[in-house]
């Protein structure tokens, strides 16, 4: 079948947008909520390892989705920068392009900043990070888990995603880096509608941002035993924007994943016959199943992004300099290559990225920390926890992004509360 003219009574061949290559791939619908593998199995079947897509607006990008390529972007920062601001097309980005949040603009932080400015950063932030206590971490998570789950265990049924797993990650980051117990439930909503991206994100970034900007101010006045303490006290100078907008980003990033870390491990102990003692306390089967979903259903799934400083080939493509380059972790994980015979004896997996930019070890450290006891406390508090549903009725986030379920309802016997027990 050729595709030129029309035939009558058929409609023309969809043009690609203005800058996407034919044939680019939309970075949006259905299959990414409900088989992104299906999705990746495809493109690396008709594009190969580096795969040209399109981004909302008609944005063009390219997906890549080998673990070598991801491997060799990821580790040459020279070639391949995350400094945003070389990127070509963005005389064509409108204010309000909705992926604007993820792949931001250039910032001091150490989430939007390149090369030195990133090192600078990284040196104030990750021993602040790494002088955390991972016996308070734990200890931290233990005494928020258990308040979450006594807000609903008399009740015997519940959505986890909303009255666990979204709330716990935040309000330990919160102590972590020096809130009261009080503003870490704000902090938790306004988190909240930041992930949902919907008419009240933007409030939701300033309500954030306010927050940030008087605790720098508070531990200025009255320093103590957390994240924003030391960092104020690194020897380096910083500005008072540059705190608020690094401790956003720590406190942000950590959020969503870590929460979608414990949801995933969660729904995979819920739907696998394979990781049925977990429910019965099996501590060994929480550990698989959370490196399982690491490497087979990870929050991250698409990162934003690199932009090479020079024209360049990259699995037989020809990247242009400033080119959008997104890091398909989740796809890179499940690479046949790496993963011949399914084992994940090929690597290790990307799910925290790799080299320079990749998540600190101390925040890593952290995440698995509030992941694994907070699902530890979850299955000690509710051992018969079960669906309500069918695990095919369970809707994912919509997200090429982000893989996450919106809710996870589960009903289970009804307990005390741990006030009740005392």
């Amino acid at each position: 079948m050729t595709t030129g003219s029309p035939s009558p009574g058929r409609a023309p061949d969809p043009v690609p947008p203005a800058g996407c290559p034919a044939g680019a791939v939309p970075l949006s619908g259905p299959g990414f909520q409900t088989d992104p593998q299906a999705v990746y199995r495809a493109m690396r079947r008709d594009h190969g390892s580096v795969v040209p897509v399109e981004l909302p607006g008609g944005l063009p990008a390219w997906l890549v989705i080998g673990y070598r390529e991801v491997h060799q972007v990821t580790s040459d920062g020279e070639l391949f920068p995350r400094d945003v601001g070389r990127w070509n097309q963005w005389p064509n980005v409108p204010d309000d392009w909705p992926l604007l949040p993820m792949v931001g603009r250039p910032l001091p932080s150490i989430y939007f900043s390149a090369g030195e400015e990133h090192r600078r950063h990284v040196r104030m932030v990750v021993p602040a990070l790494e002088a955390v206590d991972p016996f308070e971490v734990r200890a931290h998570a233990e005494q928020l888990a258990d308040r979450l789950v006594d807000a609903f265990c008399g009740r015997g049924t519940a959505d986890l995603v909303a009255a666990f797993c979204e709330p716990l990650p935040v309000l330990v980051l919160a102590r972590l880096v020096g809130f009261p117990d009080d503003e870490g439930a704000d902090i938790a909503r306004v988190l909240k509608d930041l992930a949902d991206g919907g008419p009240g994100a933007q409030e939701a970034h300033q309500r954030f941002a306010g927050h940030m900007a008087r605790l720098v101010a508070a531990k200025r006045a009255e320093p103590g035993d957390d994240v924003t303490s030391r960092m104020l006290a690194f020897p380096e100078e910083f500005t008072d924007e540059e705190y608020m907008l690094d401790l956003m980003a720590i406190t942000a990033a950590g959020h969503l994943t870590t929460a979608d870390w414990i949801g995933n491990s969660v729904r995979l102990m819920l739907t696998e016959d394979g990781f049925a003692d977990s429910m019965a306390g099996g501590r060994h089967s929480v550990a698989d199943a959370m490196t399982e979903v690491l490497w087979e259903d990870g929050p991250t799934q698409i990162l934003a992004g690199r932009w090479p400083a020079r024209d360049t080939r990259l699995g037989n493509r020809l990247i242009k300099a400033g080119d959008m380059l997104l890091l398909g972790l989740g796809a890179a994980n499940t690479d046949p290559l790496v993963r011949q015979d399914g084992s994940s004896g090929g690597g290790a997996h990307l799910a925290f990225s790799h080299g320079e930019y990749r998540c600190p070890f101390p925040a890593q450290e952290i995440a698995e920390i509030i992941a694994r006891t907070g699902i530890e406390v979850l299955l000690d508090r509710l051992p018969d926890l079960e669906l309500t549903v069918k695990p095919e009725e369970l809707v994912r986030r919509p997200s090429a992004f982000l893989r996450g379920s919106t809710a996870l309802p589960v009903r289970f016997t009804p307990v005390p509360t741990t006030g009740d027990l005392s």
